[in-house]
């Protein structure tokens, strides 16, 4: 069963939320917040392996509780919610620690899906909010003047899987790209996730761009 908490200052979104993610069999809603601060003192109480947390909420917004969330041990995976199509709080996001980020008016069959998804840590955002993401906010050094320990350990099927997985490739993607088993896929990602001390998909999107590894509109 996937535990989830969800934080909106909204009630009726919440109660929206709620309702859609409690028609699934494998889901179950176990707290709600309606600002920051509750959504990390509700976190704490009940462990959730997944937060949907809105970004723009009174006091202390979705951003900064997410970047405390990540600082507990055995950090709950965090998906960012939003009205807002901008590209800027996609990247804060990332860089906050949440491991996907979805608009609100997604559908509820998506949203269930994207709990399951983020909760077994195997996705992260659409490849289409990948590319305006790296294309458009993305403050990229020079290649290599920030190359983080551990890259060049990285084998060359290692590097070729790390970025597939920063252009927003899924597992299934990847393996047919490299002529791979998605077993082999998984094992790559298992691989380099450990020589990098990544946690997910969406730390190795942010390191492979900050790293000079790919740069925007590479193809």
């Amino acid at each position: 069963m996937i535990r989830v908490v969800v934080a909106d200052d909204q009630a009726l979104v919440r109660g929206g939320f709620r309702l859609i993610l409690q028609t699934q069999p494998d889901i179950e809603v176990v707290g709600e917040a309606a600002d920051g601060r509750e959504a990390v003192a509700r976190t704490r109480e009940q462990r959730p392996d997944v937060v949907l947390m809105d970004i723009r909420m009174p006091g202390m917004d979705g951003l900064e509780a997410t970047r405390r969330l990540m600082t507990t041990q055995n950090p709950p995976r965090v998906l960012m919610l939003t009205t807002f199509d901008l590209d800027g709080y996609v990247y804060d996001a990332l860089r906050a620690g949440a491991s996907g980020f979805l608009l609100k008016d997604v559908r509820p069959e998506q949203l269930a899906d994207a709990v399951r998804a983020v909760a077994a840590g195997d996705t992260l955002l659409a490849p289409a909010i990948t590319r305006r993401l790296v294309e458009q906010y993305l403050r990229r050094p020079p290649p290599g003047a920030r190359t983080p320990l551990g890259l060049g350990e990285l084998t060359d099927r290692e590097l070729d899987v790390l970025r597939l997985v920063a252009r927003g490739r899924s597992n299934q993607q990847i393996a047919g790209t490299l002529f791979l088993g998605e077993s082999t896929v998984k094992t790559h990602l298992t691989h380099l996730f450990a020589k990098l001390g990544l946690r997910d998909r969406a730390q190795a999107v942010v390191l492979a761009y900050e790293s000079g590894l790919i740069q925007p509109g590479d193809d």
